[in-house]
């Protein structure tokens, strides 16, 4: 048996009154989804545990079977990695997001989702300008990039940009929590503030704010952390070889970690308009030598968190038809059997346009096991799935069961 993962990135959403109260779910059409759905077994899963916030680098270590609260160490851990950032005992390694800062308050999370040329070229001058030998920018993809302090100490209070769109961004700068690191806190607000002082005027922002777009105004570091000591999805699983796709950095970095091979396709952007027909055909050409594929998609997180009903929406319709569908089609002529599952790793609703806590919908399709009485895929429906209400491991144990 092999198994794919689709995962898509906040896909699952509350009921929107402006629309019947239903969810992007069951606004889209997904008769492909519908149809495995109808095939499989299904349930919802808790994948964030209690007291941890939700985000998608919490959600993803649980979706694929961490005990998070013992391995996680920050989100800028695990961009690091996919970055090829080697770590040192006392690194602290936090996300560095590109963002907007307009009228003293956090306008969106991400620059008007920058170029990753454009944010290559603010990093280089942020490196020239406040970097040091201490101090050092590394590269990401668009507006997500990784701030690396040499000594720093992590015990800091960090909010997640896209938590606090509209707020005023002196209520959320960074606080310590102990004496130890109230230098480091320090140090981080002010390259904060020396941020905002010398982006708005370079060439890149200028040229993007002639064009009418949003300019990259501030640096925002957040979710600090230390290199983190991971089990190999071989060492939990057995699972020898094992493959992630994602256009994402983070989960890049925890299939770094996680030992698996991180396969890059072109034309992938994290955005509506990624490359779905390259993921879904390099996942089908990962099986040949993989035992298990993580096929990320991010689109619907990022439409959620625009609170962009209809862009969510396409977005799931684009991973039915665009990715589900094919990958149906390719594993059906496949000798050895494939298992598919689908779910979300979060909600990001539309109306808060930041993520929550709830159980995810998900499903599981395993060949010649007969399926339970879910007609459709949504986060409503699969309640009366066989699998019930799952937490964190027990999802990819769920997967792995080969009896069920």
């Amino acid at each position: 048996m092999k198994y794919i993962i689709v995962l898509g990135d906040g896909m699952a959403d509350e009921p929107l009154a402006d629309y019947g109260g239903k969810t992007p779910l069951q606004l889209a059409k997904t008769p492909m989804i519908d149809q495995l759905a109808k095939r499989a077994c299904c349930g919802q899963l808790i994948t964030v545990p209690e007291h941890m916030h939700p985000g998608s680098e919490i959600a993803n270590l649980s979706v694929l079977g961490y005990d998070v609260p013992s391995v996680y160490e920050g989100r800028g851990t695990l961009e690091a990695a996919s970055m090829g950032v080697q770590l040192e005992e006392g690194d602290l390694a936090l996300r560095c997001n590109m963002l907007t800062v307009e009228n003293e308050k956090i306008k969106n999370h991400s620059a008007g989702h920058i170029s990753s040329e454009e944010a290559h070229e603010l990093i280089d001058f942020l490196n020239e300008k406040l970097g040091s030998e201490r101090i050092i920018f590394h590269k990401g993809v668009s507006y997500r990039h990784v701030l690396v302090i040499k000594g720093g100490k992590k015990q800091m209070d960090c909010t997640p940009p896209h938590d606090v769109p509209g707020q005023p961004f002196k209520k959320h700068l960074i606080k310590a929590t102990n004496e130890q690191a109230e230098e480091t806190a320090e140090l981080l607000n002010q390259l904060i503030a020396r941020s905002m002082e010398i982006l708005p005027d370079h060439p890149v922002n200028q040229k993007l704010k002639a064009a009418g777009k949003e300019m990259a105004t501030s640096i925002w570091p957040w979710s600090p952390g230390y290199k983190p000591q991971m089990p190999t999805l071989n060492d939990l699983f057995g699972i020898q070889k094992s493959a992630v796709i994602s256009a994402v950095d983070l989960i890049q970095g925890i299939g770094v970690y996680a030992g698996m091979e991180v396969i890059q396709v072109e034309g992938a952007t994290g955005l509506y308009d990624t490359n779905y027909e390259g993921k879904a055909r390099a996942t089908i050409d990962a099986l040949a030598d993989h035992d298990l594929v993580y096929l990320h998609i991010e689109a619907s997180d990022e439409a959620g968190h625009e609170g962009d009903v209809e862009l969510k929406t396409k977005t799931i319709e684009y991973l039915d038809q665009r990715v589900v569908k094919y990958l149906m089609e390719e594993t059906a002529k496949m000798e050895e059997p494939v298992t598919i599952a689908v779910l979300p790793d979060h909600p990001t609703p539309c109306a808060t346009t930041v993520h929550t806590k709830d159980p995810v919908p998900f499903l599981i399709y395993k060949p010649g096991v007969e399926g339970d009485q879910v007609e459709t895929y949504d986060e409503f429906s699969v309640k009366a799935g066989s699998y019930g209400l799952l937490r964190g491991a027990e999802f990819m144990r769920a997967l792995l069961q080969q009896n069920r």
